[in-house]
């Protein structure tokens, strides 16, 4: 694809603008901020890839890995700038999903320990854990906030932290992870994955394509429900003071 032809499909960001200036929907600021920086990002990751790739450095690996890592937990941790000590425990979170991954993937040769592979993968498992997280901070937040009556009642007739939160806490995780597996239903009948049809169109063998395709969906299932649950018990302890009443 050239340069040429990317100018060309701009066209597709040029109709939601007019859709939204006429309309008034006010999406016309953050369409382009997203456009620009889509562009400038992708662009430059391109770049910096292909020299990591021609590097064959580990450092180099980590250092994209750990950029990643950052990136991820400056993003999603906006939305849970009410629970203390958010920053580490999604560090802790992004860090374990990571490693332990890579480690069955690696310690099992289900892939060569190339960066062409590492790489790619740790972006879909990081960036999916990612998106996981602000999905279950966002749903926790607020049934915290719904049910605190519910919550305050628990704790003054003797029950714990954990029995308190419990419903809130199990009505979040499954909300989080069903987009997952709701995804995973449909995948292939209502959608064909964007990596899948990439590696198609790159030329690569249609059936090759399809069951790496499936080692990433399985990985990202994986993903999903480690970084609700961890999340979700790194995060409610902390919104209990140490007699056991919920901070305001």
């Amino acid at each position: 694809m050239s340069y040429t032809a990317l100018a060309i499909a701009l066209i597709f960001v040029a109709i939601p603008l007019v859709l939204s200036k006429t309309l008034k929907l006010g999406l016309e600021r953050d369409t382009i901020i997203a456009t620009v920086r889509s562009i400038i990002q992708l662009l430059l990751v391109g770049f910096v890839l292909q020299f990591v790739f021609d590097a064959e450095n580990v450092v180099y690996m980590v250092l994209m890995i750990i950029l990643m890592i950052a990136a991820a937990t400056e993003n999603a941790r906006k939305k849970g700038k009410n629970i203390p000590g958010i920053t580490w425990k999604l560090v802790v979170t992004f860090v374990f999903v990571e490693v332990l991954t890579q480690g069955i993937l690696l310690g099992l040769g289900i892939i060569p320990p190339t960066a062409q592979y590492i790489i790619p993968i740790s972006g879909m498992v990081i960036g999916n854990s990612m998106v996981l997280s602000i999905l279950f901070l966002n749903r926790f937040t607020a049934e915290m906030s719904s049910r605190r009556d519910e919550t305050e009642l628990i704790l003054s007739l003797g029950g714990s932290a954990k029995q308190a939160v419990h419903r809130p806490l199990m009505t979040s995780i499954k909300a989080s992870v069903i987009p997952t597996i709701e995804t995973q239903k449909t995948i292939g009948l209502v959608q064909l994955p964007g990596m899948m049809s990439g590696q198609i169109i790159a030329g690569a063998d249609p059936v090759q394509a399809v069951l790496f395709q499936l080692l990433v969906l399985f990985l990202l299932l994986t993903t999903a429900v480690i970084t609700s649950i961890m999340l979700g018990y790194f995060s409610y302890p902390t919104l209990f003071n140490e007699r056991v009443q919920m901070i305001e």
